[in-house]
């Protein structure tokens, strides 16, 4: 739906599955009922995910056209895909294959590259469309400094080919499309500076090459087209992690000229450490069922003298906590936005309530899109009914933010 500049939706990486059949039936049976509770009298748009599986099927001869009718007949609208998860993300153990195949590798520019015809060939005219990715790859698969520098130059290339193609759709169709990268806790890229340095050392040097190369564009033409076409995924959960104020990202990547394609507005667990061994083990007792085997629950430490302490997962924060020094911990897990506390235990919703205040009066993208994909994952007693729970979450959004 739209509301004062902004496309809101939310991502349906929520519903399990992974064949276009049964991303398209999750679509049937939610999508509809949403949508006569949120946004009845308007256009309904969807943040879609489809899996490596799905967009091979949606591409074939007729498929696109059936769903274009269905889009139609139920006032509905696709602006943006999330392109990050190629594979299975319910129902078995993803961690951080969840960033397999990464941006080094064939399969995953053949798949985005897949996902934006699909696009171009569903936006809305007047829309730019964008498409959510993986922050190049994980940190923890790359040793050393040679094996960093090789995993960033082949993905750069890969993406300064992403942008090739969307400025030739652009040039041709006249239709905007952009990446968007997101950063995420123990991603190559997972806060301000480091997407930044990217973009300066990477991006714009090596890929501004590329195009030059490719489509005889100047330096800088080269630069505009990358930076117009390779935006940022602004996750709010994974930069409350890393302990990020929204309007600094903002302002910094402003005045480096790079874009944010994408908001997905997302919470993530935030816990106070106490002092005394007791209230420890309560704390414990109270973090532990978030402990689940499915996905990465990156945790960043910070103590009294503002110095970070990273995990790559939960249960290895865990075996610290009865001897941290750290006074908080802020956990990779998205919970309900709507939802500020659980007992003790607290989510960093107003980290999304001040990116809300910032873009009421600042514009810094067109797309908004809430992403609490963890429902079946989450501890007894917080996993409530999932088509309420999405509609909770969007009126959650409108009721506050002045968006609506």
């Amino acid at each position: 739906m739209h509301h004062k500049g902004h496309h809101l939706t939310y991502c349906t990486n929520i519903h399990p599955g992974e064949s276009w059949e049964a991303t398209f039936d999750n679509l049937k049976n939610f999508i509809p009922g949403i949508k006569e509770r949120i946004s009845k009298n308007q256009a309904f748009g969807i943040g879609l995910r489809s899996s490596h599986e799905a967009s091979l099927e949606l591409s074939k001869t007729g498929k696109i056209e059936e769903f274009k009718k269905w889009l139609e007949e139920n006032d509905c609208y696709v602006f943006t895909f999330n392109g990050f998860p190629y594979g299975g993300f319910h129902r078995q153990v993803v961690k951080d294959e969840v960033h397999q195949p990464d941006w080094t590798t064939p399969e995953r520019f053949a798949y985005t590259s897949r996902l934006f015809d699909i696009l171009s060939a569903l936006i809305p005219d007047g829309l730019d469309g964008g498409i959510s990715t993986s922050p190049l790859s994980y940190r923890h698969w790359h040793t050393d400094a040679h094996q960093l520098n090789e995993a960033i130059k082949k993905s750069t290339l890969n993406l300064a080919a992403i942008a090739e193609k969307l400025y030739l759709i652009q040039q041709n169709s006249g239709k905007l499309l952009h990446l968007d990268i997101e950063p995420e806790p123990d991603g190559l890229l997972e806060n301000t500076q480091e997407v930044i340095d990217f973009y300066k050392d990477w991006l714009v040097p090596l890929g501004g090459k590329y195009l030059r190369e490719r489509l005889g564009l100047s330096l800088e033409e080269a630069e505009k087209a990358l930076k117009e076409h390779i935006r940022i995924c602004y996750d709010v959960c994974h930069f409350a992690v890393v302990y990020e104020k929204a309007e600094d990202v903002f302002k910094a990547f402003e005045a480096e000229g790079i874009k944010v394609g994408k908001i997905q507005i997302s919470a993530a667990l935030k816990a106070d450490i106490p002092m005394g061994k007791k209230e420890r083990k309560e704390l414990e007792s109270m973090i532990a069922p978030f402990a689940e085997s499915t996905y990465l629950h990156q945790v960043v430490a910070k103590d009294e003298k503002g110095k970070s302490t990273s995990f790559t997962d939960l249960p290895e924060a865990l075996k610290t906590l009865e001897t941290t020094e750290a006074l908080q911990w802020r956990i990779h897990y998205h919970v309900p936005i709507f939802l500020s506390d659980y007992g003790k235990i607290s989510s960093t919703q107003n980290d999304i309530i001040e990116v809300l205040n910032y873009i009421s009066s600042s514009k810094v993208c067109n797309h908004l899109e809430v992403e609490t994909y963890t429902w079946e994952v989450l501890p007894e007693g917080i996993n409530l009914d999932l088509g309420s729970s999405i509609v909770r979450e969007l009126q959650w959004v409108l009721e506050n933010s002045h968006i609506s």
